[in-house]
């Protein structure tokens, strides 16, 4: 079962935990605003965050103190990190951090040292790779280890698209047809080997044999193409969630968004789902997790609250009566749960 839940919003980060089916919401400040943050399975106190301007941080007490993490990514800005759930080396969970510009570096010892991988940025489409807010760069904005095979590793490159590595990081393959470009998340399931789902700022995409084909589905989103988060239900490969708006002006600032969370099964269309959600407006993109040890359940965090779904995404539920007010006008970063 899930013991906590991790969220990031301004310069704090929040952990959510469950007592005799009491949740309670603690805060703890951060050294700097976090934009990304990952927990080692092996070690549950062990949090990795990443800055926009300041590096990257480790904390060994479930977020309460902060450390940089050692030296060798040559980036202050750090947009994505991972924790390999397969590949273990000397004890430690495999690390991946991604920055802005993109590249990719790698650490086998808990984050003490750090190995660059360039070759990534050798692939025939890089030229094309750019940030529309910041149009003169881009970045590394999502890292999914495969769940099934340690060699392989995916990184959505925003924008620029999904690439792949069959080689623990060496060399790699650029996107391919039928991928979404302008990638924002992407997630796997223990029950679907060789299976990517991609929540990209075109849609929804997904490849089932290990990101060689790929192939894009929105029926039934209607204008709301622009996807950010996605989730799978851990028993079920084709239930899936994900947070949806019409753009990225109504996506991210609490004060203009509209947003919803939709959801498709068994290959059906998308539909957008309403019980126990709030209403779109003023609602601003919902982070989204599942977990391997809950099966049916689903999590979803925004600026409005923290709801949990035990119907496979169906209906949901809010968590915590008191909300902060302080979070109402904050945009909620990154979602993990240990």
């Amino acid at each position: 079962m899930v013991s906590a839940l991790y969220f990031v919003a301004g310069s704090s980060i929040f952990k959510v935990t469950k007592n005799d089916s009491v949740w309670s919401l603690y805060e703890m400040k951060a050294p700097h605003n976090f934009y990304c943050l990952a927990i080692d399975p092996i070690r549950p106190k062990r949090l990795y965050a990443g800055t926009f301007n300041d590096r990257l941080w480790i904390s060994d007490d479930g977020g309460t103190t902060w450390e940089p993490a050692g030296k060798g990514i040559f980036h202050d800005r750090v947009l994505s990190v991972a924790v390999s759930p397969t590949e273990i080396i000397n004890g430690y969970n495999v690390v991946w951090v991604g920055t802005e510009p993109s590249e990719l570096f790698r650490s086998e010892d808990g984050g003490k040292t750090w190995v660059h991988f360039p070759k990534l940025l050798d692939l025939p489409s890089k030229p094309t790779w750019r940030f529309p807010p910041r149009p003169n760069t881009h970045h590394v904005r999502w890292i999914q280890p495969d769940l099934h095979d340690e060699h392989k590793i995916y990184v959505g490159i925003e924008l620029g698209g999904v690439m792949k590595s069959e080689d623990k990081g060496i060399h790699w393959e650029d996107r391919k047809p039928g991928s979404q470009y302008d990638c924002h998340t992407m997630t796997m399931n223990p029950l679907a080997k060789g299976r990517i789902y991609e929540a990209a700022g075109g849609g929804f995409a997904e490849s089932q044999d290990g990101g060689k084909t790929w192939a894009t589905f929105i029926d039934g989103l209607g204008s709301d193409t622009y996807l950010v988060d996605i989730a799978v239900d851990p028993a079920n490969p084709d239930t899936i969630i994900a947070s949806a708006a019409q753009g990225a002006y109504s996506a991210y600032d609490p004060g203009r968004a509209s947003t919803v969370i939709v959801r498709s099964e068994g290959g059906n269309p998308w539909e957008a789902i309403h019980d126990g959600l709030p209403k779109r407006h003023g609602s601003s993109i919902f982070s989204l997790i599942s977990h391997e040890s809950e099966p049916g359940v689903f999590y979803a965090v925004n600026n409005l609250g923290i709801y949990q779904s035990i119907d496979a995404g169906k209906s949901w539920m809010q968590l915590l009566e008191d909300w902060p007010e302080s979070l109402v006008k904050e945009r909620v970063r990154w979602f993990v749960a240990v």
